[in-house]
């Protein structure tokens, strides 16, 4: 079978040079060849290794999250929780582990999750099959009553657009073939300075500037559900507040940095996301969005200190593992400050952990 790699080329040499968006696509969630499509990327024999897997802590504290802005709807007696990207299943075995112990909660739930790696479908369903978790492929699928989604690093595995600042204006930044080997280049076609938004307009010259229209499109769709049912978005990821400009994507391979236009489909790619963006999008729609936090901020009013003890207690033979994942999980230079956690709920809804 052709190769991606292959695929992609050929596709440059017929059409002409791909937006990054369109690469990113394919590398990623190529139907067959896809990086996602592929074995478990998660974990020390894989590529990256995301908050859930570092700690239990993170999942049960997003399970009191729910239970919360649950129990402040007078606890529907139908509901749908939602998650986007369930990576093995352990973020929502943790979070569903503490959030049925509220009396109601699993008698009310239908768990969906929105997944395309057959190899994490199956350990997720090993995980949660005793909550009857059903499949989506699409943001439109849910349930009767309120939706509450988490989504844990998503966001910043959604394509994105660059566009960068030359003399004549903004030009996209395009992949290409220079020797039969793939390149960025830029389209020699500037782009209309209102497409940007105003506070991009006086970048300096070979600013980058990046758009996830994926990523509003998702929050779009979502948003305007959980507006029309009620309920509550939590994203969770690594990002910035405010949109500027900054070049962000990258390639992960095997917990290193690798080349983005290397091997595709070989190596995870991302960016960093714009949660202003974002919560353009759902005010937009009729949700209350709230201030942006660090993660750290986020777990450290959610209760990880007192988690910590209490399973240090548990455990003592454990308690300097459990220290570490907390440090790791909520301190400045690691992933307490460079990951954010995001909010948009319906109006009226007090989030847990996003206000002291």
């Amino acid at each position: 079978m052709t190769s991606l790699p292959d695929l992609i080329d050929t596709q440059i040499r017929a059409n002409g040079p791909m937006s990054v968006a369109s690469y990113m696509g394919l590398c990623l969630t190529h139907p067959a060849k896809g990086y996602y499509k592929g074995a478990d990327p998660l974990g020390a024999g894989g590529d990256f290794i995301t908050a859930p897997e570092i700690s239990q802590m993170f999942g049960e504290l997003i399970g009191f999250f729910f239970v919360n802005l649950w129990q402040q709807m007078g606890s529907p007696k139908a509901f749908t929780l939602l998650e986007l990207g369930p990576g093995r299943g352990t973020l929502m075995a943790d979070i569903l582990r503490v959030a049925c112990r509220a009396e109601g909660f699993r008698d009310s739930l239908d768990l969906r999750l929105f997944e395309t790696n057959p190899t994490l479908i199956a350990e997720q369903n090993a995980r949660l099959e005793p909550y009857d978790p059903k499949w989506v492929d699409s943001f439109d699928k849910i349930g009767a009553g309120p939706l509450f989604v988490v989504a844990n690093e998503f966001f910043d595995a959604l394509p994105i657009r660059q566009f960068v600042r030359g003399q004549t204006g903004w030009h996209e930044r395009v992949v290409g073939l220079v020797d039969d080997r793939r390149a960025f280049g830029l389209s020699p076609t500037p782009i209309p300075n209102a497409a940007l938004p105003d506070t991009v307009q006086d970048a300096p010259l070979h600013a980058v500037f990046e758009v996830a229209l994926a990523g509003g499109e998702v929050m779009s769709r979502l948003a305007k559900n959980v507006s029309r049912l009620g309920g509550a978005i939590l994203a969770i990821d690594y990002g910035y507040a405010l949109s500027q400009t900054g070049e962000t994507l990258q390639a992960v391979k095997n917990h290193a940095y690798a080349d983005i236009l290397a091997e595709p489909g070989e190596a995870d790619l991302s960016a960093h996301v714009d949660f202003e963006a974002l919560g353009n999008v759902a005010r937009k729609a009729g949700l209350a969005v709230q201030p942006l936090v660090s993660q750290g901020e986020f777990l450290n009013r959610l209760g990880i200190g007192e988690r910590a003890k209490a399973l240090s207690a548990a455990n003592p033979s454990a308690a300097a593992g459990i220290a570490a994942a907390r440090t790791r999980l909520t301190a400045a230079d690691q992933m307490g400050t460079l990951f954010k956690a995001f909010c948009a709920a319906s109006p009226g809804l007090r989030p847990s952990g996003f206000s002291e």
